[in-house]
């Protein structure tokens, strides 16, 4: 997951922010936030070769997988949880 989240922040100009996340009291789950310039950004990143192969390697980890997307109040800049 920190390589995948890496790989988006150093290789993908719409890739704003991606950071993965751990409750202490809940080290079973994990919490990734990422920030694309637009929708088209990020989809662009769930076809990018790094994120296929981080989707892989994960499928069997993944219990339930939430994607939720936000406005940002300030900017437009869409968000994707």
């Amino acid at each position: 997951m920190v390589d995948n989240a890496r790989q988006s922040r150093q290789h993908e100009p719409g890739c704003l922010a991606f950071d993965v996340c751990e409750d202490p009291t809940r080290s079973d789950q994990v919490f990734l936030y990422e920030v694309y310039q637009s929708e088209a950004a990020f989809e662009q990143h769930t076809r990018a070769a790094h994120f296929l192969d981080f989707d892989h390697k994960v499928a069997l980890w993944v219990v339930e997988k939430k994607v939720k997307i936000l406005n940002l109040v300030d900017g437009g800049v869409r968000s994707f949880v």
